[in-house]
């Protein structure tokens, strides 16, 4: 089964961003994922993230050092991509908490 993908409206800037490859790659793996984000201890592809993000997961793209951070509605099955992007000192996971506090999640 796979959930409900939707995004916070920055992610489209995010997206942006990107080169045409990476772009692809990212749509892929949401993609994947999409099919079964449940944290990877219930058999899913899920990364639990800790401190305030803890709740929401990661999907690494080692090879081009993206990050995609999302969260779950598991009432909605609904996967909500928080931010796209760059794993640069911990600049993205920054991004995601900023995000998740602005729209009342954290």
């Amino acid at each position: 089964m796979s959930w409900k993908v939707n995004h916070l409206p920055e992610v489209d800037k995010d997206m942006e961003n990107l080169d045409g490859s990476q772009r692809i790659q990212v749509e892929r793996a949401i993609a994947k994922v999409s099919q079964n984000p449940l944290p990877n201890n219930e058999g899913g592809y899920g990364k639990p993230l800790s401190g305030k993000l803890v709740g929401n997961f990661k999907i690494k793209l080692k090879a081009s050092g993206i990050r995609i951070v999302y969260r779950l509605v598991k009432v909605e099955t609904t996967m909500t991509v928080v931010v796209v992007g760059m794993r640069a000192d911990d600049e993205v996971y920054i991004e995601a908490e900023q995000r998740l506090s602005k729209y009342g999640y954290i």
